[in-house]
């Protein structure tokens, strides 16, 4: 008997930088619909907003599904944050992911004076009120340690227009113990840079208990996995290295890699690039290998694959980028036996 293909995990784009070339967002916008994937993801960013670089794309046509990953909580009120997030609903007419994370704690102590004591609690308590407030409930007397709302109900006036597509909260995982927290809050576990076998063997379990201790569903997982094509004159170490040495200076993601099992120093950078590629984190090879490679994250538990050619981005350029999303994107399909799209969403 012919083995049966393996299950496709669908796949989404992550734009990995900051907007601020709203013509080259603009390509990552036209490859997702064109490609017909299924999400295109942003981060928080400092110079074009996220949420106003998604109204953008919706202005220019490029109507596509939109995740924010992640946006901080400190830098937005609950309310500005749900009405952000379901103005992007509406203008692009596409469900939304808005996720959620507590950010460096030297960023927020910038912001609020000190960083979050809990950040478990502090993305409880925001996501908590979020959900409420894109629910219809009018929140007043919110008391919690870092969200309160005190002066009387806070509505959120629902739309007089058609009904507003699906806003699903994300939170920012790391570790079990915010995919805990991920697990009775939230509908979408958002990763970054986590190898296949944490997800499976830390991650997702953390989830469920979460998600088992207030009786709810599972929420999905987001992978957002770097990855790049083999091709002439390419060190994926340099690659590697370019797209997160930012990440591989950070304690918080340096202790996560540590605890899967990589060698991760945040003293050397370069090293721990290394350590990326060697322990498959960062996704290498011709297209074929790559894919399988994506198809782990889903045995893992992924239930979305987020694509991010961050190191092609940075040292090749869009053009290079793209080349390798189309190249993987296809190799995936064809691995589980799909076609490729043949029309472009309107």
């Amino acid at each position: 008997m012919t083995p049966a293909p393996p299950v496709m995990t669908p796949l989404s784009l992550m734009y990995p930088l900051m907007a601020s070339d709203l013509d080259e967002l603009a390509a990552f916008g036209e490859t997702v619909r064109d490609l017909a994937l299924e999400r295109l993801y942003l981060g928080q960013s400092l110079v074009v907003d996220t949420h106003q670089a998604f109204a953008h794309l919706a202005g220019r046509g490029i109507r596509v599904p939109a995740g924010t990953s992640v946006a901080l909580t400190a830098l937005r009120h609950p309310l500005d944050a749900a009405v952000q997030a379901r103005s992007v609903a509406l203008l692009t007419g596409r469900p939304v992911v808005a996720g959620f994370g507590a950010g460096d704690p030297d960023f927020v102590a910038a912001l609020r004076g000190e960083p979050y004591e809990s950040p478990l609690t502090a993305v409880s308590e925001y996501l908590s009120v979020v959900r409420r407030l894109l629910d219809g409930e009018a929140v007043e007397d919110f008391r919690g340690r870092y969200v309160r709302l005190d002066g009387g109900p806070l509505p959120l006036p629902h739309a007089a227009a058609a009904p507003c597509p699906r806003v699903s909260l994300g939170v920012g995982v790391l570790r079990p113990r915010m995919a805990h927290t991920a697990g009775q809050i939230a509908d979408v576990a958002i990763t970054l840079l986590t190898p296949a076998g944490h997800l499976r063997e830390a991650i997702v379990p953390a989830l469920a208990r979460g998600a088992g201790s207030r009786g709810r569903p599972v929420p999905g997982v987001t992978a957002i996995v770097p990855c790049a094509v083999r091709r002439p004159g390419r060190d994926p170490r340099k690659l590697a290295f370019a797209a997160h040495a930012p990440h591989l200076s950070g304690e918080h993601y340096a202790a996560m890699l540590r605890s899967a099992g990589l060698d991760v120093d945040v003293s050397d950078p370069w090293a721990g690039a290394g350590a990326l590629v060697d322990g498959g984190v960062f996704a290498y090879g011709t297209p074929e290998e790559v894919a399988a490679q994506l198809t782990g994250y889903g045995e893992a538990g992924a239930t979305e694959i987020a694509l991010s050619c961050a190191g092609v981005l940075l040292t090749e350029g869009p053009e290079a980028a793209l080349a390798d999303v189309r190249a993987i994107v296809e190799a995936v399909r064809d691995r589980a036996g799909r076609p490729a799209p043949v029309t472009r969403i309107p």
